[in-house]
């Protein structure tokens, strides 16, 4: 009787496994473009579904994944590295280490300005722009205005961006910071838009408009201002009320800094994993290469990571940013699994919920793969979104309590990601189910 039933659980289980596959191998949706797929039970080792994970795709955000190990395993869950600072008899000489804190509109860090404003010393940033790009590789030159594409920096302030926002029934919007209303612009409104702003594309002059229909309605827009050293020490000036002079001795960065310790790690990975930050992302790993070395270089701390966190990974990332903006990165389904499996070995599973978005509930899944009304949510999974790409990787949480691991990695689909979504949707829910 014993060997009947296990037989008989075997058949099901080995049912439910056929099903799966053929609704992502017999699907018409799915049969419209590239598709990688797999899944994996880790308790019992087992692959349940494979469809393409030895091939290699574009990740979009998926590379988040990749940024978020590198960067849990090296800067830990603490406080991060904010500012790198010498004191010398007559000065005080700091320079930036990528944090992205540092008066961000929602991580609101201050503690660099107080550091600064108790200082008696001159003050001087080190100019260290020069060693960061402020575009990515492969990313494209018309993304400027895009909040998406804010640029990456030694030092950045506000997050690099213009926040302009109207909570409904507000009759003005607010700007934030403040100091560039001076910069702002008002112009004929254009096209179906309710709504603009702008920014130009080699200044920092900025253009809106508001028409009549929505000025009772909410909004928030975030636009990228342009950055450099000098622009940074005139933005930290004007906070901490000293004057700070820019220099480019670089013989300083060969000396061992004092480190300023500023915003909760924590804070910066769930921003970055739920909203899928890319500025986030990307200063993370500049963060990472300072930690590492003191300076900062996105391609040096992938190397680091490719060489000594990610060698036993089944095939080898081509990894180029941080955020996943660039087509030229590509992972295959079975390394983000093994990715998926080092990141639950080592990262606990209240903090992996903490960090991924929920479907359902949070983040940008908050509106799919939702749980059964009242249950809380199945899936903890990190999105990815290019116009050739959509994916999605993480974690699902069967009725039968296991936790599978899958990735699910869809390139060029001349249809909408929401058929995808939908068309997932469907599946997913079937292994939480079913399995």
């Amino acid at each position: 009787m014993k060997n009947l039933l296990i037989a008989v659980l075997i058949l099901l289980s080995s049912c439910t496994v056929q099903r799966i596959n053929k609704s992502l191998t017999k699907s018409d949706i799915f049969n419209q473009g590239h598709l990688g797929f797999m899944l994996v039970d880790p308790v019992k080792d087992k692959v349940l579904v494979d469809i393409n994970s030895d091939k290699y795709f574009i990740p979009a955000s998926n590379t988040k994944l990749f940024t978020f190990y590198t960067s849990y395993t090296i800067l830990g869950d603490s406080l991060v590295n904010g500012l790198n600072y010498l004191e010398k008899a007559d000065s005080l000489i700091f320079w930036g280490t990528g944090d992205p804190s540092l008066l961000h509109p929602d991580l609101k860090n201050t503690k660099a300005v107080e550091f600064l404003k108790a200082q008696t010393k001159p003050l001087y940033l080190l100019d260290n722009f020069d060693q960061v790009s402020a575009f990515g590789s492969g990313w494209s030159w018309d993304w400027y205005n895009a909040y998406y594409a804010a640029e990456r920096a030694a030092m950045p302030v506000y997050g690099d961006i213009v926040r302009f926002a109207k909570d409904e029934g507000d009759s003005t919007f607010t700007i934030y910071p403040p100091r560039f209303e001076s910069s702002l612009q008002l112009v004929e409104p254009r096209g179906s838009s309710s709504s603009s702003f702008r920014r130009d594309h080699l200044e920092n002059k900025f253009s809106y408009f508001v028409t009549a229909d929505a000025k009772d309605k909410r909004f928030e827009t975030d636009i990228p201002f342009i950055t450099s050293a000098d622009f940074a020490a005139q933005l930290l000036s004007e906070e901490v009320g000293k004057k700070i002079t820019v220099i480019t001795n670089t013989n300083y960065v060969s000396e061992e800094p004092k480190k300023l310790l500023t915003a909760a790690a924590d804070s910066i990975y769930s921003q970055m994993m739920k909203i899928s930050d890319n500025f986030l992302a990307e200063q993370l790993l500049l963060l990472v290469s300072d930690q590492l070395d003191n300076k900062l270089s996105t391609s040096d701390a992938i190397a680091y990571a490719k060489e000594n966190l990610l060698a036993d990974l089944p095939d080898e990332p081509i990894w180029v940013d941080g955020s996943g903006l660039s087509s030229k990165n590509m992972f295959t389904p079975r390394s983000i699994i093994a990715l998926l499996g080092k990141i639950r070995a080592e990262v606990p599973m209240d903090k992996i919920k903490a960090y991924f978005p929920a479907g359902g509930e949070s983040g940008t899944i908050r509106n799919w793969y939702p749980s059964d009304e009242g249950q809380p949510p199945y899936i903890y999974a990190k999105t990815g979104t290019l116009s050739m790409s959509n994916a999605l990787s993480g974690y699902l949480i069967t009725k039968s309590g296991k936790i599978l691991h899958f990735s699910c990695l869809m390139n060029n689909y001349a249809i909408s990601g929401n058929e995808l979504k939908t068309e997932l949707t469907k599946v997913l829910y079937y292994i939480h189910d079913t399995y």
